[in-house]
């Protein structure tokens, strides 16, 4: 076996940019002997860190991006929006009056519509194509189609809007179960993986935040639900044009040296990962269809998605029908937030750390949910009771059984077109069971 640290002459073939993105041969067999190579412990060290400091905080940023703008939704209710556009509808002809919030509900479920319709299509672009320049071109769209939100002027037009809204986002979570897949083995993916996903609770707060501040704007031209969607949108162009730096692959990373990249490549194949290839293979999609295993993990992310629905969707709206006015309803989100936070990094790391561990934790942390979906259900609503408030934070249990499931796919699965199939299944069920 040859041991690494390996000489430059070796890793000259880097730069010959057709070998990266061949589409008829595996781009890590451009870099790498047929032979394994063994890895100097230091250097694999070096590598993993570089690659977690450049990967980690644009993913999270990223994703926290998308939980933020998809959440607005809840907060923007709360702030003009619902009588703006006219999201709820009340029938005097009963008594006493009731409200509709059925149009509210289906601007919510537009926007699963169109990550449903994006998914598979924008997955190919990704695995067809340059990774930083599909990701950083869609997301740019992304943050303009946000900021067109603050245009809208009746709830058919938000329609329209959160349906296109949702089919440019759907990229972004499979682009980055793809890239923890290409970069990472499978003992490092878990803890990876829930680093990323942690932003749903990091930006529950972040963003409340945000929106406790703009809530509060009282002059201007527009409403403070108008500024909220500015804000979002302008972040999310800034993001989308830091996203064109992302390398397809290690193989392609200039972060990394060429040294660097042959012990990154190693890695993977060492883990029995594989390394992105851009060419489409018919064995690998025929074996992803045909693997039970993905559609059972598919099966789990509907399930425990049902309840995201509500609390992305709804979340402000239903505290303050506990007795709160809205801009405690934003601070009450927090507690939620933290508990997402808190709760999934602290599974990733004893799933890194415990073998075969995830689905214990996985059914541990159902039991909350169950817990808190129940005190809502069965508490007394009067004036600021707190048994609700609580069972609604305790829900936020739902964010590490998401994190689990996510990384017990995508740690279960080799090849590029298959890592793309299952990270696209995994989204259709996630968008099929927000929309039920």
């Amino acid at each position: 076996m040859e041991k690494l640290p390996v000489s430059t002459t070796q890793g000259q073939g880097l730069g010959d940019n057709s070998s990266v993105q061949s589409l008829e041969k595996d781009a890590a067999a451009a870099i790498v002997p047929d032979h394994a190579l063994e890895l100097d412990r230091a250097a694999e060290r070096r590598v993993l860190r570089k690659i977690d400091l450049f990967l980690i905080p644009l993913m999270w940023i990223g994703y926290g991006l998308v939980y933020y703008d998809k959440a607005i939704l809840g907060n923007a209710v709360l702030f003009g929006m619902n009588k703006d556009l006219k999201l709820s509808v009340v029938d005097r002809s009963t008594k006493p009056p009731t409200t509709s919030t059925e149009r509210l509900s289906w601007a919510t479920s537009m926007f699963y519509f169109g990550m449903l319709t994006g998914l598979y299509p924008l997955t190919f672009l990704l695995q067809r194509f340059s990774m930083g320049r599909v990701l950083g071109g869609v997301v740019i769209l992304w943050g303009l189609i946000a900021m067109l939100t603050a245009t809208v002027t009746s709830w058919r037009g938000l329609f329209v809007q959160r349906f296109f809204l949702g089919f440019v986002e759907s990229v972004m979570p499979t682009g980055f179960m793809c890239i923890i897949t290409n970069y990472y083995t499978q003992e490092e993916q878990a803890l990876r993986q829930s680093w990323w996903f942690s932003a749903t609770g990091g930006w529950t707060i972040i963003g409340g935040a945000l929106n406790y501040g703009f809530a509060q704007i009282k002059g201007g031209s527009l409403k403070p639900w108008q500024y909220i969607y500015l804000l979002a949108g302008a972040l999310t162009v800034v993001y989308g044009c830091v996203c064109f730096i992302i390398p397809n692959s290690a193989v392609s990373a200039w972060f990394l040296t060429p040294e660097e990249r042959i012990v990154a490549v190693e890695r993977l194949r060492k883990g029995q990962t594989g390394v992105r290839c851009q060419m489409v293979k018919g064995s690998q999609l025929k074996e992803a269809v045909l693997d039970v295993k993905i559609w059972i993990v598919a099966f789990m992310m509907a399930a425990a998605y049902t309840v995201n629905g509500a609390v992305s969707g709804f979340g402000p709206l239903i505290v303050s029908t506990f007795g709160y006015t809205p801009l405690d309803a934003i601070l009450l989100q927090f507690p939620l937030g933290g508990i997402v936070l808190i709760f999934i990094l602290l599974t990733g790391y004893l799933s890194s750390h415990i073998p075969n561990i995830r689905i214990f934790l996985l059914i541990a942390c159902c039991l909350p949910v169950i817990a808190g979906c129940a005190m809502i259900w069965r508490s007394t609503w009067y004036h600021r009771a707190p048994a609700p408030v609580v069972g609604y934070s305790i829900i936020g249990f739902f964010g590490p059984v998401v994190s689990l499931i996510i990384s017990t796919g995508m740690a279960n699965v080799a090849g590029a077109t298959k890592k793309s199939f299952t990270a696209a299944a995994i989204f259709v069920a996630y968008c099929v069971g927000n929309v039920s």
